[in-house]
């Protein structure tokens, strides 16, 4: 449970959707009491990172990408990537998380923004993850299953902040953003993201 106040705000670089996140000026883990323990993710769905935002700024301006095709937001967070491909006419939209809580507050969300999202699906065509490679432990596995699905034939987009984990030969570069973020989070007001199409 987040003991933290959360209100509805838009998103910094993406103000057409808004988000249930923190409503103080706090970071990740000071709402895990400074500690990670690893059979409890933190409440990584409680903020909006640089990559989910740069992901949906990047599909509300370019629809084409998702319009009439199945999305599966890997790693979903708070959910803005999924909303936004929603809002841009995917048929379909799942949104997927290791922690139940952040799939809860994905479709919380998607509410908040009139759009509903499912929580699966297995023939994707389209597969977004946003600031997915934050850890040596994790990156291998994320780019395991984004492999998977690009090799079934699936469009794969990542936005990606150089978290330094990221698999760069992998992917081609797409377009940049600076992005807003909060200095609590991130220790700097704005990032580098790059939206990045897997070869």
């Amino acid at each position: 449970m987040l003991n933290a106040p959360t209100a509805l705000q838009p998103v910094p670089l993406a103000p057409e959707i808004s988000l249930h996140l923190v409503d103080a000026p706090l970071g990740l883990f000071d709402l895990t009491g400074g500690e990670f323990h690893s059979d409890s993710p933190p409440p990584f769905w409680a903020f909006v990172w640089a990559g989910g935002q740069a992901l949906a700024r990047y599909l509300l301006d370019h629809p084409g990408e998702v319009a009439g095709r199945r999305v599966l937001d890997l790693a979903t967070g708070s959910g803005v990537a999924a909303i936004a491909a929603a809002r841009r006419g995917a048929t379909l939209v799942a949104a997927t998380d290791i922690d139940p809580d952040a799939v809860a507050a994905a479709h919380r969300n998607a509410a908040a923004n009139a759009v509903t999202l499912a929580d699966r699906l297995d023939e994707p065509d389209v597969v977004l993850a946003g600031d997915v490679y934050y850890s040596p432990a994790v990156a291998p596995q994320i780019t395991t299953r984004l492999r998977a699905f690009r090799r079934n034939g699936a469009a794969v987009l990542v936005g990606d902040p150089g978290r330094g984990y990221f698999p760069e030969r992998l992917f081609e570069l797409v377009t940049e953003y600076v992005v807003p973020v909060s200095e609590h989070l991130e220790e700097t007001g704005e990032l580098r993201t790059g939206i990045w199409r897997m070869r």
